[in-house]
């Protein structure tokens, strides 16, 4: 038997699938329940990059590709052909390759850094030349992005939802902490990407995980709220019957005593429910104890809560930027479609509620994860890359920089003061009129909602998932000055610092997949000899 592989390089984790390449069938999964570059978003990924080094991110990544092949339980000699998907940031360092001109916008803001902009047209390299440890006569096949802010997950988001094919006004969404949507007006895409925030997957949540066995991801209302929890297929069963309030449980369902967390569309769904009962007065939860309770001894904290409305404020500002910059009316949107893991789990009535999804489209699909079942139709047909390539050169696409966009601050703002402080939905409108932005309408129009798979990853093989939770490698360093005083370690707040005592000075060890990367860099700053340098940290194989 020969086998294929493909790949979906995502911000929050890495999934996997093995083929038989005589005839496309998927024999196994594997994936991750993190990333192992230091970070929990596609931003702090990239400045690790920038400050500490693409090739220590790339080491990681492969490191941990690696660990996963291992995991598909196939003959490695075997493998003749492996894809990969995955935004512009993940992909390069995949590959190794340049990735600063993806952190500056403008070509005056490169050439004074001495940046040389990167061709990302979609090519065919051998897995070996970048580590993967198969068939040294393995072929690797890489997708193209649109432009180099548009990757080749938001390309195979576009082509796996249809939406290129519709005559109507689309708006699609990969919902991930990197938060890939499109706008589709006519034979115009206009595209962005917003910085959702690790709540989204599930992390920064002081439960949180993964979409994983023992995850709870959902809440379904049936006298009360009953928990849906993922089983070893990845699949929502039925677990307790639960009061908000407290946590009792009235009734106990087949995956009772099975809750290990909560995944991000849970979170969700806790919110939601929360809000229609009027638990929540934003920015405060109102029960007696400031928490909502789930199963298992699980529950929401006001932190979370507030982790999360960070999310809810970025998706729908750029939601509504999209629109803006297409001049199109809410009621003018046809149809939503919502791919990825958070966007398959997630009720979509529910994320309405939250404002993951506008309030007025008239049909809502949940398409599941786009990006692996793109590099699983490459591995199943390489010609797939070619049409992908002349896909990506036929889009006309307006693409709107978040960060930079006056649009998306101004109503931003309003999201951030709607969730973080109390401000009214009809306040938050005034705000937007005097700045010439069409209101938010405040009732939710009910659309037919369309649930095309049942889980993110439709098929998983006869062999089954494997989770694989050790990631990573250790990130060491020594430097001169340092008094082990561990004031680096008690102030890490993943604890993903340890020190230790050698014969001629003490040496800091950092768990790559734990720690939050220069986003954080907590450690460099409470040293009192100011000795501590995150950036000259080396990976230890």
């Amino acid at each position: 038997m020969r086998y294929g592989i493909s790949i979906d390089v995502g911000t929050s984790g890495t999934r996997m699938h093995a083929l038989d390449l005589s005839n496309g069938k998927i024999l196994a999964t594997a994936i991750t329940d993190r990333h192992p570059v230091p970070g929990s978003n596609v931003m702090d990924h990239l400045t690790f990059c920038i400050n500490v080094g693409t090739d220590i991110a790339h080491q990681l990544l492969i490191d941990t590709s690696n660990r996963l092949i291992d995991m598909l339980a196939i003959e490695k000699d075997k493998v003749d052909r492996v894809a990969i998907c995955g935004n512009p940031i993940q992909l390069s360092i995949y590959q190794n390759m340049e990735v600063r001109d993806l952190a500056f916008a403008g070509e005056n803001a490169l050439r004074v850094r001495g940046v040389e902009p990167q061709k990302r047209d979609a090519k065919v390299i051998k897995a070996v030349d970048i580590g993967l440890d198969i068939n040294s006569e393995a072929d690797l096949y890489i997708p193209p992005a649109i432009k180099h802010e548009i990757g080749a997950d938001a390309l195979a988001m576009m082509m796996k939802s249809g939406m290129l094919e519709r005559d109507e006004n689309c708006l699609v969404t990969d919902y991930g902490t990197n938060a890939e949507m499109a706008l589709k007006v006519n034979d115009v895409i206009y595209t962005g990407s917003a910085a959702a925030g690790p709540a989204i997957e599930g992390q920064h949540i002081h439960a949180g995980m993964l979409a994983a066995p023992g995850a709870i991801s959902d809440l379904e209302y049936d006298f009360n709220w009953r928990c849906k929890v993922l089983d070893d297929a990845i699949l929502p069963k039925n677990g307790d019957l639960i009061d908000l309030n407290t946590g009792r449980a009235t009734d106990e369902g087949e995956m009772h005593g099975k809750a290990k967390g909560i995944t991000g569309t849970g979170v969700i769904a806790v919110i939601a429910a929360a809000m229609e009962m009027g638990l929540i007065k934003t920015p405060h939860i109102t029960t007696n104890d400031h928490r909502l309770h789930v199963q298992d001894g699980i529950y929401i904290e006001e932190h979370d809560f507030q982790e999360a409305a960070k999310t809810f404020g970025a998706m729908r500002a750029g939601h509504f930027t999209l629109l803006e910059h297409a001049g199109l009316k809410f009621d003018e949107l046809d149809s939503m479609y919502m791919s990825g893991a958070s966007g398959t789990y997630v009720d979509a009535y529910k994320a309405q509620k939250v404002g993951l999804v506008p309030p007025s489209p008239k049909s809502i699909y949940q398409v599941g994860n786009t990006s692996l079942a793109v590099a699983t139709d490459i591995v199943r047909d390489p010609e797939t890359i070619d049409k992908l390539q002349s896909v990506a050169k036929s889009i006309r696409s307006n693409h709107v920089m978040f960060a930079t966009d006056k649009v998306f601050e101004t109503i931003f703002l309003q999201e951030l003061a709607y969730w973080q402080e109390g401000m009214s939905l009809e306040m938050y409108n005034m705000m937007l009129e005097a700045e010439d932005i069409q209101p938010l309408p405040l009732k939710i129009t009910k659309a037919k909602v369309y649930k095309l798979v049942e889980r993110d990853i439709p098929v998983l093989g006869d062999r089954g998932l494997k989770i694989l939770h050790d990631i990573g490698l250790p990130m060491k360093g020594r430097f001169n000055g340092c008094t082990g005083c561990k004031s680096c370690v008690k102030e890490c707040p993943e604890d993903a610092l340890s020190l230790k005592k050698g014969a001629d000075g003490f040496d800091i060890t950092v768990a790559s997949n734990l720690c939050n990367g220069t986003a954080c860099i907590r450690c460099e700053l409470i040293c009192p000899e100011k000795v501590f340098r995150f950036g000259q940290l080396v990976l230890q194989k």
